[in-house]
């Protein structure tokens, strides 16, 4: 089986390998998506056209702009066999959105076909249902971001991975909460994205680490952890899924 990664602008841009205020580096993500789908024996390949899949411009309405980013996209990825991102809203955006912002477009309806989200792509697709105990009594805070749990449908398939490799995933009232990020919400109305995310993190439990399969959310909420000056692990779902395998 071959895997074509496509990582995600915030992954590539504004995480460098050294990490950020919350100590820890999207970048992470990229590295250990490639690590454990090598390890569970899917040949990786990275794409070195890729570059931004279009999601700002087109949830800015600016769609014409969007298009020429999206086929960008279908023109690097077409001989995938299959296209696995670290990311919900990035995987959302192909999946979902592509067929919509390029109506008719087989291409399109093709790689929506075979785009995952990487925990999504590890339980339906490889059938993974243990990776490790590498996560043993490991106290884990996990938040739904919104496209992976309202677009994708993605649910269960983080949780059991975690829990499997031993992590304790902890009752939180806000874990399907959306965090206030919202991509370009957040610009224009960020006093109400703000206060979305503390209400969100006023309701955290007290874990070890908090984790989701998406950067924009991990970015904001770590950034109001930092303001606080909470000193709680943040982490990529891919970063701990790997750790779990890794031990």
């Amino acid at each position: 089986m071959r895997v074509a990664l496509f990582i995600t602008c915030l992954a590539d841009q504004f995480y460098a390998e050294a990490g950020v205020a919350a100590h820890w580096s999207y970048r992470e993500a990229g590295v250990a998506a490639v690590r454990l789908l090598r390890a569970l024996g899917v040949e990786v390949d990275f794409p070195q056209g890729q570059t931004c899949c279009g999601q700002p411009a087109f949830n800015a309405g600016y769609w014409d702009e969007a298009r020429p980013l999206a086929k960008r996209t279908l023109e690097v990825f077409e001989e995938a066999e299959y296209v696995v991102l670290p990311s919900g809203s990035c995987a959302s955006m192909v999946k979902n959105h592509y067929p919509e912002l390029l109506p008719g477009n087989r291409e399109a309806l093709a790689m929506a076909e075979k785009t995952y989200e990487l925990s999504q792509f590890l339980v339906r697709v490889l059938g993974v249902e243990k990776l490790g105990e590498g996560l043993k009594g490991r106290r884990v805070a996990y938040h739904h971001g919104c496209h992976a749990l309202r677009e994708l449908g993605v649910r269960e398939e983080p949780l059991l991975l975690l829990q499997s490799a031993g992590a304790e995933s902890l009752p939180w009232e806000a874990w399907e909460e959306c965090c206030g990020f919202g991509g370009l919400f957040s610009v224009k109305l960020p006093e109400v994205s703000l206060a979305m995310a503390d209400r969100k993190l006023a309701t955290l439990p007290k874990a070890e680490v908090l984790t989701s399969t998406d950067a924009g959310c991990l970015l904001h909420l770590a950034g109001r952890l930092g303001k606080k000056g909470e000193n709680l692990r943040v982490a990529p779902l891919a970063t701990l899924l790997w750790e779990a395998y890794a031990g």
